[in-house]
């Protein structure tokens, strides 16, 4: 491993926002030569693949301004400096749907595009659903369309590129794959 490693030379932020940094870092390659590398900062992660007791998986419609159109996703969100993720799935789950679980299970966590950034999502399974009356409310400049979607239903989303993100198409994928094995 230590063949492909790059050792960082330099590194300048050229970017901080409220989600993202942005770092320009110049690094020494295996080979000795140096090369220049944008890295894309993210404090991580959750999304939740919520199940209800009728087996359907909610869903959430919003807009995605880099996309300029809206997708539909399993509920998902960021973590705050030092946040548990399971504690963050849990308020997410809450403030996208109004649901909250009786059972939530970590399932893998894996990084979104190593190419360029290091964020990594948490993505857990939750069930036992209920809905709450007076749940945590939504981001001000966050807004959805809440959809309940057999699998089936979730896997034409995906033909019809409905469903468009990769944590979503990870967690269609992972119900296919358990509906699969308990045959």
């Amino acid at each position: 491993m230590d063949n492909l490693e790059e050792k960082t030379i330099h590194s300048e932020e050229i970017f901080s926002g409220k989600v993202v940094r942005l770092e320009l870092q110049e690094v020494e390659l295996p080979n000795g030569k140096k090369a220049k590398r944008e890295i894309i900062k993210h404090p991580g992660a959750v999304a939740i693949i919520a199940i209800t007791d009728e087996n359907k998986i909610i869903m959430v419609e919003q807009y995605r301004k880099a996309l300029e159109r809206t997708i539909v996703e399993i509920p998902a969100g960021k973590l705050e400096k030092g946040e548990d993720p399971a504690e963050c799935a849990l308020r997410e789950l809450e403030e996208e749907t109004s649901y909250v679980c009786e059972c939530l299970e970590l399932l893998t966590s894996f990084y979104t595009s190593p190419g360029f950034a290091d964020e990594i999502i948490h993505v857990y399974l939750a069930k036992g659903l209920s809905k709450k009356e007076n749940s945590a409310e939504l981001d001000e400049d966050e807004f959805v369309n809440i959809e309940e979607l057999t699998l089936e239903e979730a896997i034409q989303y995906m033909k019809d590129q409905k469903i468009y993100d990769a944590k979503t198409i990870y967690a269609v994928q992972y119900l296919q794959l358990q509906e699969a094995l308990a045959k």
